[in-house]
């Protein structure tokens, strides 16, 4: 039997020829080490990278391959932990889901943290104060049982779908950060931490929705919002911030929730 003549076209591609995946791409990323200087500087790293691949490995190959000393937070890395929040290109997003081919890498992809909080080293902030913000709203569910249930707290299906999307809140502070109100003044509440509340304020199973409401109305709570919807455009799992903050509001005036 004679052996077929394959076509150049059908022929397996030499490594390191134009059909590669890769491209190079430039990382801006803006440095901070305090043991070192009291200002921020920026520095370029040029990395050979599938564009199909996320910035989060293309700050895991220059922590590996190029600078060990680059800092950043990261876990699970499927956009769940919300630890690798910064800000890519002027935006805050989570670096995990953020491919390269979909922020033009023709560009240099400049990556910074996130805004509002105090930066510990490179893209690491503080994330203290964000937190205690969410301690503050107690975020966990409060009935005035003084013994434990015997059965499950049953709930129908539209009282759940009544706080459903702030129940998607991973805690990453993309939308908090993202606040031009927090920027200014540390002591605002923040997004996040109005979600959390709101989550457990409309759920019917929860006994302690006034003391929530009375906290938000301090003088850094909802009020403060000026709803420009910065919150809402950078949640990554799609929450309706700047509902939840309305509702909350809402809440407040009628005292029905």
């Amino acid at each position: 039997m004679a052996t077929p003549v394959l076509d150049k076209a059908d022929a397996a591609p030499e490594p390191g020829f134009a059909d590669s995946p890769y491209i190079t791409v430039t990382f801006r990323v803006r440095r901070f080490n305090p043991e070192v200087s009291a200002e921020a500087t920026w520095e370029d790293f040029q990395l050979e990278i599938d564009p199909k691949e996320r910035v989060l490995d293309g700050l895991h190959k220059i922590k590996w391959e190029l600078d060990g000393s680059l800092t950043f937070r990261r876990s699970c890395a499927h956009g769940i932990c919300g630890s690798d929040a910064m800000r890519i290109n002027g935006k805050n997003r989570l670096a995990c889901k953020t491919l390269i081919k979909d922020i033009n890498p023709a560009k240099p992809i400049t990556i910074e943290p996130i805004k509002g909080l105090t930066v510990l080293k490179d893209l690491v902030v503080d994330m203290e104060p964000f937190f205690q913000a969410y301690r503050d709203v107690m975020p966990f569910l409060i009935t005035n049982d003084t013994n434990e249930p015997t059965r499950e707290r049953l709930q129908s299906a539209e009282d759940r779908a009544r706080f459903d999307d702030t129940t998607k809140c991973i805690l990453c502070a993309a939308c908090t950060s993202s606040c031009p109100v927090f920027w200014n003044d540390g002591q605002y509440f923040g997004p996040a931490a109005i979600v959390n509340a709101h989550r457990f304020i409309f759920d019917s199973r929860d006994e302690a929705g006034e003391q929530r409401l009375e906290i938000l109305n301090d003088r850094d709570g909802v009020w403060r919002c000026r709803t420009t919807f910065n919150c809402t455009d950078a949640c990554p799992r799609g929450i309706e911030v700047t509902k939840a903050i309305q509702e909350v509001k809402r809440a407040l005036i009628t005292r029905r929730f």
